[in-house]
């Protein structure tokens, strides 16, 4: 069962992968994620109306500071000096939900897919904090990876 998955050595035991070998390159990803809510709760956001403040500017620095401290959350993933972070909210009326793009980028020897799906997860979870007062049924939706570049695997797009 453990064939293929590099988190694994050859007893079945986890372990962190070595990447020492590897050579440092120019390192993408991006990805997104949703959450839906109330049409109530989507104005109260957008016009800047909720009890805790700027909603999209705080999940913003959440996702920044998630992507950050990614390797203290996910016990095999490797600390990586990152060397730039984008955080876009896409508001949806229609849909009464919020889209989160984050795009993670370093220079390094193993990828940064994790950094930004714990950047778009710990965006969408801070919009849903701040705003659980007037909406608990508000629902996350869709995280994943979109792209990815760099290093031996070369450049990969999602479906």
């Amino acid at each position: 069962m453990t064939q293929g998955l590099t988190h694994f050595d050859t007893s079945g035991q986890a372990h962190m992968v070595d990447v020492g070998e590897k050579a440092e390159t120019h390192r993408v990803a991006r990805a997104t994620g949703s959450i839906y809510m109330r049409p109530e709760t989507l104005k109260i956001i957008l016009e800047g109306g909720a009890k805790k403040g700027d909603v999209l500017g705080v999940a913003r620095i959440a996702a920044i500071q998630a992507s950050k401290r990614t390797a203290e959350l996910i016990p095999l993933c490797h600390p990586l000096a990152l060397t730039r972070i984008q955080v876009e909210f896409s508001p949806d009326e229609g849909r009464c939900a919020i889209d989160c793009e984050v795009t993670a980028e370093t220079v390094g020897r193993t990828g940064v897919e994790m950094e930004a799906l714990t950047a778009v997860s710990v965006a969408l979870l801070t919009v849903y904090d701040m705003c659980k007062a007037v909406d608990r049924g508000m629902r996350l939706d869709g995280i994943r990876l979109l792209e990815k570049q760099g290093g031996k695997s070369g450049h990969w797009v999602g479906s």
